[in-house]
């Protein structure tokens, strides 16, 4: 067969740390076809600059485009207007490729004809916190039943994490929507599925993902989740299901059952059945893990479900009315 060039584009800010390995594992696929590397640099205070000039200098199949606004869609946007082939492949800058990534990729786009193939998010831990992130990460109790975290078999889907791109798919939808901070993946990919193309699940691809360190950054990016899933919902008319609203209707009924259990006692069995529900879910998901990570589980659980519940719920109505669905609905 022949094999088509590639694009690999990749939003980066502050990635001194991981940058080079994560350019090494892309241009180190086993990939026959032409391969370039584009990465749309935000203002970062660290080195990344400096290391992705280093990079381009060293390899002409590396480039460096400005992203000013240091934002992921932003970025994507940029590296991807610069970006030369007909197939687009999305990465993060402190992701590792595995190196049949694009081969498995390509393949899959040709034999499914989809516009988007993606796989798995892959969450690996080396700390017991990290570890236990990993599991609460890839289990449906933690997340749902999103393919891409927990796996399964391939086929269509609403989202995927990354994604391989035809350029002709992105074309038509106009590319990331930039005022999409978050869940900028799953509303493009709406969009795609909404003009009529096909995302594509495939489980053979699977990428490696460091959860966050501790807790509170944890509960950071789970807050930012929940709250831009609901701008999602806002947007987007009958995207919502009960995957998404388990976590506020969680966080509502553990609130109520704290505050209102001083005035009857039995609102107590709310919270204490949900304490039980994610102490219970600790058995199957610790196999393996040693003491500290199987402790750590449903702090990990609960810090994930109450996070993105109270970032859903809290969620501006203003937030998002910059995005292009928006203001299409304005005028």
């Amino acid at each position: 067969m022949s094999w088509p060039p590639v694009s690999v584009v990749m939003p980066v800010l502050n990635e001194e740390r991981h940058l080079a390995a994560a350019v090494e594992h892309v241009l180190a696929q086993d990939y026959p076809g032409e391969l370039e590397v584009v990465l749309g640099v935000g203002p970062s205070s660290d080195r990344t600059r400096e290391v992705a000039d280093g990079l381009a200098a060293a390899d002409s199949r590396v480039r460096v485009v400005d992203n000013p606004t240091g934002k992921t869609p932003a970025g994507l946007n940029a590296a991807i207007r610069a970006s030369s082939h007909d197939i687009v492949a999305r990465i993060d800058g402190h992701a590792m490729m595995p190196s049949d990534y694009l081969r498995v990729a390509v393949e899959t786009l040709r034999e499914t004809g989809a516009d988007n193939v993606g796989g798995i998010m892959a969450a690996e831990g080396t700390t017991p916190w990290e570890k236990a992130v990993a599991a609460a990460m890839t289990s449906k109790v933690g997340v749902g039943n999103a393919r891409f975290h927990t796996g399964g078999e391939g086929g269509p889907v609403d989202t995927v994490y990354l994604g391989v791109f035809r350029r002709s798919a992105l074309d038509r939808v106009g590319g990331y929507d930039e005022a999409f901070l978050r869940a900028q993946d799953w509303e493009m990919n709406h969009r795609i599925r909404q003009s009529g193309g096909t995302v594509w699940f495939q489980p053979r691809m699977r990428v490696s993902y460091r959860p966050r360190r501790n807790v509170r950054l944890l509960a950071k990016q789970y807050f930012h989740y929940g709250r831009w899933r609901r701008v999602v919902a806002r947007q987007h008319k009958g995207t919502i299901n009960m995957r998404y609203l388990a976590p506020p209707i969680a966080l509502v009924g553990v609130l109520v059952g704290l505050v209102g259990g001083f005035f009857l006692w039995p609102l107590f069995l709310v919270p204490a059945a949900y304490l039980a529900l994610v102490t219970a879910a600790t058995v199957p998901l610790g196999r393996g893990l040693p003491l500290a990570g199987l402790a750590m589980i449903p702090v990990a659980l609960a810090t994930m479900h109450m996070s993105w519940g109270a970032g859903f719920i809290t969620s501006p109505p203003g937030l998002g009315s910059d995005s292009r669905t928006a203001q299409a609905a304005r005028s």
